[in-house]
């Protein structure tokens, strides 16, 4: 699972929670360097490696966040996706995470999800959008927003071991979530609601299309 300045926490560690849990399962959290991660909103979380010289892993995970936005145009981390695409047995992301595949190039031709707000921007990387909780084509697995990344990790649980174990690691952490509120989804959320996060995050929005943008006009 990839580690990065700003990235929501919940996108990694509701995923990791799931994966972890995994019988003969190692979780190793890759990072620029082996410092302490500051996350969007102040956990710091420590890296078990650099993900430059990582060996193939057979599963990669790349969640989302407002920390996506700067590394959209690393070229290096891109490679580091592509490569570890190549041999990998599933590519995978949790929210906006979604983005960084699709900038590696590798969502083109494939159907995926990530955090509504950002859902609009798959197609730029020549993506399907899919407004699913999580979606899977072939070997990419994406997961929605934030909590999906508990979602996409059960799925992915069974995929590899079964429905029967990811059903036990389902209980185990007693995922049955009753919200209080019928505003998780934009579908559903009053309409001041949704407008009310979307202008909290216009100006970060406009700059992760810049920088999307950006990108492209690079490589064309």
């Amino acid at each position: 699972m990839l580690l990065f300045e700003n990235a929501t926490q919940l996108d990694l560690t509701g995923a990791y929670e799931v994966l972890a849990r995994m019988p003969g399962t190692h979780v190793s959290l890759l990072a620029s360097t082996l410092e302490p991660v500051r996350t969007e909103w102040g956990l710091t979380i420590t890296p078990d490696l650099a993900w430059s010289g990582a060996p193939v892993f057979d599963v990669i995970c790349v969640p989302g966040g407002w920390g996506v936005n700067a590394l959209l145009g690393d070229e290096a981390l891109l490679e580091f996706l592509r490569v570890q695409a190549e041999s990998t047995r599933y590519v995978t992301s949790v929210c906006t995470g979604a983005l960084l595949l699709g900038a590696a190039g590798l969502l083109r031709g494939y159907r995926a999800t990530t955090h509504w707000m950002s859902l609009d921007l798959l197609p730029l990387f020549g993506a399907t959008p899919v407004a699913d909780r999580v979606v899977r084509d072939r070997n990419r697995i994406t997961g929605a927003g934030v909590t999906a990344g508990i979602d996409f990790a059960l799925v992915l649980a069974a995929e590899l071991f079964g429905d029967s174990e990811a059903q036990r690691i389902q209980l185990a952490i007693e995922y049955d979530p009753h919200p209080p509120f019928d505003s998780g989804s934009a579908r559903t959320a009053p309409a001041n609601i949704r407008d009310d996060v979307l202008r909290a995050g216009e100006s970060s929005l406009a700059q992760r299309r810049a920088a999307i943008e950006q990108t492209i006009r690079r490589r064309t």
